[in-house]
């Protein structure tokens, strides 16, 4: 009788849909108003550099390429409304707003209550990694919106056994593989579980051609990349590829941990949830069983929590604290169920005001924890200072809707140069200046080099040999002269004094 009950409730009523709509507004007005306005550093800028050249593919392999991404940011570059970089930040705004009222949703259609599905949503929405990247160009939420609406139409299958979502879950489950590939370790749970159906005769053949025909459909982007570079390149380097990228094979197969990694880990789960509410994720997973409509469902919500979790945690990139955020979206969900058995059993409303303040609890530590750090001299692991960039801000406070720190070092840059002179940039630095010059027409004259992403220099990037015929012929000038930034034979033979923001080469005496 129970059962039959929240089944009932898992329909998409009027009122449920309001509510979604609203969270969704909600989420949005949020991610909106704290997105970057302008381009930004590293892999954001990246990205509105290649949707600027239509370039699907990039060049540090085919796992990096994010096809899906790209012709989304190819469609609204098409739309002549403020700037280019503007338009594609606000894309994460859009997808991250999707993701958190999807979370709602998943709840509500779960638990058949409202509450504790709108609690567990706006802890979501205020968790650090997830509002820092619904607020700049990335792939990321463009992944957890797919993968929470996945798990949305596989919540529906396990109420309805309609075949039809799980139609839906195969062609999500592509398109969030032609995104990004993290979605491969979804496809594994998904394809177990529809094996396990097979078998039981819960669905037919047939059934499952079809779903596995909309899951190649919504694949497609990223299927063409890789018969592509089938054709150009041979079957083991396409794989590697496609699964690694270029150079990321060890440290995505790394399974070494050090006491730096797990402390440094741990901080970032705890920066990302600094409220009490997080109790409420270890009552969910103890009530999982319980609460849960089918073994089934538990299984793969339980696998896919472990395993994006055990994904992130060992994965030694500097920027690995991305890598947890499917494992947050499944984290809130948990808490969603741990408030519902908690809410079930008290008298509720001073309850709901007090686990509502808490959710509010991440905005003053954001608002503060950067001076604070910097105060303390908190190591954040960061090699060097860019100008106009705060590091302590830009890693610890998730909004951007003030960020202009890297036009601003770009414009400086370039204004800072002679005629048709030289300056050789960084992976992070290069795409603010290119941007600039190529999207707003600032200072054409100027060549600006770069080996990231192997995209074509103006002039040819100089090596060893031909360095000093350069220095002859222009004036030289590199972003920071720091090992990991700059060729280490230009920091062995040549001095560099500073001119603006960045730093002229002079040949050493």
């Amino acid at each position: 009788m129970q059962k039959t009950l929240i089944q009932n409730k898992s329909v998409l009523s009027g009122n449920i849909l309001r509510l979604y709509f609203i969270v969704l507004i909600g989420s949005g007005i949020l991610y909106f108003s704290t997105c970057a306005p302008v381009i930004l550093w590293q892999d954001s800028g990246l990205f509105v550099y290649r949707i600027w050249h239509n370039d699907l593919k990039g060049d540090l392999g085919l796992a990096l390429a994010h096809p899906l991404y790209i012709m989304i940011g190819i469609v609204v570059k098409c739309i002549s409304l403020g700037d280019l970089a503007w338009r594609i930040n606000l894309l994460s705004a859009v997808f991250g707003a999707v993701t958190v009222a999807n979370v709602f949703l998943l709840i509500r259609l779960w638990l058949g209550k409202n509450t504790p599905a709108v609690l567990a949503a706006a802890t979501l929405a205020f968790s650090h990694t997830i509002w820092q990247f619904a607020s700049i160009a990335e792939v990321y939420t463009l992944y957890t919106a797919l993968l929470t609406a996945e798990l949305i139409f596989l919540l529906q299958y396990i109420r309805t056994k309609r075949v039809g979502y799980l139609y839906l879950l195969g062609l999500c489950n592509g398109l969030a593989i032609a995104n990004h590939m993290w979605a491969a370790i979804a496809f594994l749970c998904y394809t177990v579980f529809l094996v396990v159906l097979l078998i039981q005769k819960q669905i037919r053949l047939r059934h499952f051609a079809v779903i596995v025909a909309l899951w190649l459909i919504g694949a497609a982007p990223y299927e063409y990349l890789i018969i592509r570079n089938i054709i150009t390149h041979n079957f083991t380097d396409t794989i590697a590829s496609a699964l690694f990228g270029n150079s990321w094979q060890g440290k995505v197969l790394n399974t070494t941990l050090s006491v730096k990694l797990v402390k440094e880990n741990l901080i970032l789960m705890a920066y990302n949830f600094p409220t009490p509410n997080v109790i409420f994720f270890f009552a969910g997973l103890y009530g999982l069983k319980k609460l849960s409509p089918a073994r089934s469902f538990a299984n793969i919500l339980l696998a896919l929590l472990v395993l994006f979790f055990l994904f992130a945690f060992r994965y030694n990139v500097p920027d690995r604290y991305a890598f947890f955020m499917p494992f947050y979206c499944l984290a809130c969900v948990f808490m969603g169920a741990g408030m519902h058995r908690f809410l079930q059993s008290r008298s509720r409303r001073p309850y709901i005001v007090l686990l509502l303040v808490f959710v509010f609890l991440p905005l003053p530590v954001y608002t503060f924890a950067p001076a604070i750090a910097q105060r303390l001299k908190f190591d954040l692991g960061t090699k060097r200072t860019i100008p106009h960039r705060n590091e302590y801000v830009w890693f610890l406070r998730p909004w951007n809707g003030r960020n202009v720190g890297p036009e601003l070092f770009a414009s400086e840059a370039l204004e800072s140069v002679e005629d048709n002179a030289i300056i050789i940039a960084d992976g992070t630095t290069v795409y603010p200046l290119w941007y600039l010059q190529e999207v707003k027409g600032k200072r054409t004259d100027v060549k600006v080099l770069s080996l990231h992403g192997s995209y074509k220099s103006p002039v040819a990037f100089p090596t060893e040999d031909t360095i000093a015929e350069m220095l002859a012929q222009n004036r030289v000038y590199v972003v920071s002269p720091l090992r990991g930034y700059c060729p280490d034979y230009l920091l062995e033979n040549y001095d560099f004094v500073k001119i603006g923001p960045i730093y002229l080469m002079l040949v050493r005496r």
